[in-house]
């Protein structure tokens, strides 16, 4: 790195004086603000990136209260749905001249608390949350200091918030219904833990759609649990076995239809399936996965847009948006159930 005349690291004067403007002029350009000609903006940029000069954010701090930084916390942000929402929000914070910091929870609500409070203790501008536990209160004191929070994919109970959601109740409808019109009449639901918000809507959904249809539902054609592989493999042999098996399968999100696919390709033959949750490659199965795609990209840029206004100041009522789903129709719904014996 080059230094200074004075052999310290580079200033916003040292840039100044190479590039032969004046301090508030580097001081708009380092900072992303208007009011600088292309020309007088590029002979700073030339001097900055001759010099080295890197933006010293502790005093950005001390001097405007900001760090120019967020948080976002999921799940798992190895999840393909976590990873397609994180890149989103970046993309939003980049535009913004903001550093993203992200952690997974695990869906364990002690370990969102810490990493929150973590965050908060570092001073980021402001919270993603992919909410894990159902008490929030550890987040009151931050927001009544100014940091504003933004729940995704799920609401906070209790805490008057935005929140950014999938259409999760109208997705499933629409996927069991497609069953249904396909003439399955005895379709089971295999989902994640019953607690969790997205897993109790989506099981609305289905009840929502059978009933719309005037279909009973048989409690045993429910399975919700954890998306562990065995879980799944045992709820979907319950399902599809017996006397009066179901004829088709409703799958809550990505995991549980993975598990599932994983346990049918076993036994040679599936039932008729539509899964919550796109999968890469869904195309290219046999026939080819039938699934209500939820929009990550979309959630996350929105949610990012949302706290960066209330970051310039939007004192409006909570916001709860819900971002639309879309059944993508490939084959493995389509097949009529079997003829009834007899």
């Amino acid at each position: 790195m080059t230094t200074s005349r004075h052999g310290t690291r580079p200033t916003m004067k040292d840039v100044a004086a190479s590039a032969g403007v004046g301090l508030k002029t580097v001081s708009r350009v380092v900072n992303g603000e208007s009011g600088v000609t292309q020309a007088m903006a590029e002979r700073v940029r030339t001097a900055i990136a001759e010099l080295g000069f890197r933006r010293n954010d502790s005093a950005r701090l001390l001097r405007t209260g900001h760090t120019a930084s967020i948080a976002l916390l999921l799940e798992d942000i190895g999840d393909p749905f976590s990873s397609a929402l994180s890149r989103a929000v970046e993309g939003v914070a980049a535009d913004e001249g903001c550093l993203l910091f992200t952690g997974s929870s695990a869906e364990d609500p002690a370990r969102e608390q810490e990493l929150a409070l973590a965050f908060c203790a570092r001073r980021v501008d402001g919270l993603l949350i992919v909410p894990a536990g159902a008490d929030h209160g550890y987040l009151l004191p931050e927001i009544a200091s100014g940091t504003p929070v933004v729940f995704l994919d799920r609401p906070a109970p209790g805490i008057e918030a935005d929140a950014i959601l999938s259409e999760n109740v109208g997705g499933a409808r629409e996927g069991v219904a497609h069953l249904i019109r396909h003439g399955h009449r005895r379709i089971g639901f295999v989902g994640d833990l019953p607690h969790i918000y997205t897993s109790a809507e989506r099981l609305r959904g289905y009840r929502e759609a059978m009933a719309a249809a005037d279909l009973p539902v048989d409690e045993r054609w429910i399975a919700t649990g954890s998306t562990d592989q065995a879980r799944v493999a045992d709820a979907v042999s319950r399902l599809t076995g017996g006397p009066e098996p179901v004829t088709a399968l409703f799958t809550a999100n990505n995991r549980v239809t993975l598990a599932a696919l994983h346990h049918l390709a076993r036994l040679g033959a599936r039932p008729a399936l539509v899964g919550f949750d796109d999968l890469e490659l869904a195309d290219l199965l046999d026939p080819g996965l039938t699934v209500v795609a939820q929009d990550p990209a979309a959630l996350g840029r929105t949610a990012a847009k949302v706290l960066f206004d209330r970051l310039s100041g939007d004192t409006a009522p909570a916001h709860r948006i819900e971002i639309p789903t879309r059944l993508i129709i490939r084959g493995s719904g389509e097949s009529a159930p079997p003829p009834a014996a007899g």
